[in-house]
């Protein structure tokens, strides 16, 4: 059976056998979406996540229980084949945070102190048991940098100064992993998060793409909507905002800010590389444009005291984003299969 044969028995099965389905949106994973509409109008979404390409739904249904039990808008789960890999969720509709600030830049404020909100509610709940993302899983994370935009850029990987970076990286991202763990969603972004108005309080905010849960630094998931790889967030717009979350929070201001500049150079380092592999290895070349902001973002961190040994490293091994090496990367589009 093939599978837009599968998909059409599965939504049937769900009652929605009435339904025309239109394409929707993917992502940079194997993962694709539909939106399904009803005769009545009435709408839902198709998750299409082949099991085959290495796609689980399982950790998406859980996270999004845990979250809406928690009294935020994750969608509801109207039916599941875990087997083939298929959801039929509850659309939240298109009004992404970026659509919705590029169209009226004067709510960006107010989105932002809501997704703020949103992490400061669910960092009050105790977590659901997730893996960690501790200091021997995000030093690895980081040196996908040298696996892939290093590479690219200059066609070799520097091991030495690799394993150096690895080595320091873990003994400084180590106290964080001793700081009070919450459920960090990995993708927390303008482009994940969806404005619903009609909601209030922190259900104005709609959650997506938090399959790849885990535990972490109540940092993490502010440094991802901050220091945003697809958008500019201004330097203002970022203070202000950790400002509101370290008053809803029990942090250290001072401690806080190492932290911050920990989880973003560490996030940063690895998006750099992701890109990078997007464009190598998956033939997504449009990633590469979105670099010279992600190394902003980890050059602003480096300039923390406590990243400066990190930084030497860094700055004698990573060549900075010039339009040749961009154009060298583009140029290498899908040749790589994997390293």
């Amino acid at each position: 059976m093939s599978r837009r044969a599968e998909i059409s028995e599965f939504v049937k099965r769900a009652g929605w056998g009435d339904a025309h389905i239109t394409p929707l949106a993917g992502d940079a994973s194997n993962r694709r979406y539909d939106r399904v509409l009803r005769q009545d109008g009435t709408t839902a979404v198709l998750m299409d996540a082949p099991p085959s390409k290495g796609e689980d739904v399982r950790p998406f249904v859980k996270i999004a229980t845990f979250l809406t039990v928690a009294g935020l808008s994750a969608p509801r789960i109207f039916a599941q084949d875990t087997a083939r890999g298929f959801l039929l969720i509850e659309d939240l509709g298109d009004d992404l945070f970026a659509r919705v600030i590029a169209t009226d830049p004067s709510l960006e404020l107010a989105l932002y102190q809501s997704a703020v909100d949103v992490l400061c509610h669910l960092h009050q709940e105790p977590p659901p048991d997730l893996a960690p993302y501790c200091a021997s899983v995000t030093a690895p994370l980081a040196a996908l940098a040298f696996d892939w935009y290093l590479f690219g850029a200059t066609g070799s990987v520097d091991a030495a100064a690799k394993t150096a970076f690895g080595e320091a990286f873990h003994d400084l991202f180590r106290p964080l992993d001793a700081q009070p763990q919450v459920l960090i969603q990995r993708d927390y972004h303008a482009e994940n998060l969806l404005w619903l108005p009609e909601r209030k309080g922190v259900q104005k905010v709609g959650l997506l793409d938090f399959q790849d849960a885990m535990l972490g630094h109540a940092g993490y998931d502010l440094v991802s909507i901050l220091q945003d790889a697809r958008r500019d967030v201004s330097a203002e717009l970022e203070k202000q905002m950790i400002t509101r979350f370290l008053a809803q929070s029990t942090q250290d201001p001072e401690q806080f800010a190492e932290s911050y500049a920990i989880l973003g150079a560490q996030r940063n380092l690895r998006i750099l590389g992701v890109f990078a592999r997007l464009c190598l290895r998956d033939g997504k070349t449009h990633y590469v444009d979105l670099i010279p902001r992600v190394w902003e973002h980890i050059q602003t961190n480096l300039k923390h005291p406590a990243l400066q040994d990190i930084a030497k490293v860094l700055n004698n091994t990573l060549p900075p984003p010039s339009s040749e090496i961009l154009d060298k990367l583009r140029s290498q589009c899908a040749t790589c299969p994997d390293r």
